[in-house]
């Protein structure tokens, strides 16, 4: 089972952005590779601090995190925010910590030394599926079609000579506190270290084309409108043969059902019945997620009775289990009678048997909509 996050930071739930921020840079610090060089658990623990603070410092992710926990992202397929490696980690977040150390790190493979070459991350790519209730409740496999920028084939790149490789170009300036040293994206290489040298025909000015890609995204059962999956790796390529690609970020687009409505994990459906099956009691299919399932009314059923079917709802995203289809009976009232049938319920009118008499058992609307959601 995964760590909370908020005890991989020790803050709460409560915390500020700018806490959040503070206890990253320290565990960041703590189990930096340059401070633990070797050490396979500190480059676990440095991960997971990464992880954490992606989810965390991001209003959105956070809220996602608060409610559903790690089940938000964590899809088969790559998604949300783990599996983070060392590239992304100090391609992201490396200002929060780097000048601790010298701009970068030289631990578990290298890449981000402060004097050898920066890695640059493709830009992420967005794209919106839409899902019926059924595919949310199973769980689905897409495939769909992205237009990704990537490197040409055949093209090479070289060190840039102006920043020799680091992608910063550094300044000294003197003023009245004495020489400053600032440092600024490389502007010949746009902070990659590297410029094009062999350019293939059909690609751009960086050696990149546009190319057709089918990405299989598989979407966990449960998810909700509006959440956003994450694919690694399958977002836009950068220049550069140092270079990593940049995420598909997948946004989630529930259609409406023809006959249930979903609320969180329960499903509601309306069922009419008439005033004879109301009193005489009757058997009716119902539409469910899974298709129709007959079930039983007894006689004299009061329009407004909610009736619940256990586990016919929707997956949690978090495992614990599914919710309930709520089926809400509805005594229809004819809007129009014929001479016999308008005799008939004028004859009632007076019959004691059809004069309203509630019971203390026969809860008020207000009671009923109580029970629907706690």
């Amino acid at each position: 089972m995964k760590k909370d996050y908020y005890e991989i930071l020790e803050i709460s739930k409560t915390s500020t952005v700018e806490e959040i921020k503070k206890a990253y840079r320290k565990k960041a610090i703590q189990y930096h590779p340059d401070k633990n060089p070797g050490d396979k658990e500190a480059e676990e623990n440095f991960k997971l601090a990464a992880e954490a603070y992606e989810i965390l410092s991001d209003p959105d992710k956070k809220a996602r995190y608060d409610q559903y926990g790690h089940a938000a992202f964590d899809g088969a397929g790559g998604f949300g925010g783990g599996h983070m490696n060392m590239d992304d980690i100090f391609s992201q977040f490396g200002d929060i910590f780097g000048s601790a150390f010298g701009g970068g790190f030289s631990g578990f493979g290298g890449g981000f030394s402060g004097g050898g070459q920066r890695r640059v991350k493709g830009s992420n790519l967005r794209i919106k599926v839409k899902l019926t209730l059924e595919e949310i409740v199973n769980g689905v496999e897409k495939k769909v079609k992205v237009k990704r920028k990537v490197q040409a084939k055949g093209v090479t790149y070289k060190t840039c000579p102006t920043c020799h490789g680091s992608g910063q170009i550094t300044k000294i300036a003197n003023t009245i506190l004495g020489r400053m040293q600032t440092a600024t994206t490389c502007t010949t290489c746009q902070g990659s270290g590297q410029i094009l040298d062999q350019k293939p025909s059909g690609a751009d000015a960086y050696g990149m084309v546009m190319e057709d890609d089918t990405v299989s995204i598989k979407i966990p059962a449960g998810v909700v409108d509006g959440m956003q999956l994450k694919v690694s790796g399958k977002g836009n390529e950068a220049p550069g043969s140092n270079s990593i690609p940049g995420d598909l970020i997948v946004a989630i687009e529930e259609q409406e059902h023809e006959f249930l409505k979903r609320e969180g994990e329960n499903l509601h459906y309306d069922l009419y019945i008439s005033y004879p099956e109301a009193a005489l009691g009757a058997s009716k299919e119902i539409e469910t997620v899974g298709g129709r399932v007959r079930i039983k009314l007894e006689d004299g059923i009061q329009s407004g009775k909610i009736l619940r079917l256990k586990g016919k709802g929707v997956p949690s995203l978090n495992g614990y289990g599914n919710g309930d289809l709520l089926v809400h009976v509805n005594v229809w009232t004819p809007k129009s009678l014929n001479k016999e049938q308008k005799e008939f319920f004028e004859k009632m009118l007076s019959d004691e048997n059809f004069k309203p008499k509630p019971e203390k058992s026969d809860k008020s609307f207000f009671e009923k909509v109580k029970d629907m959601f706690s």
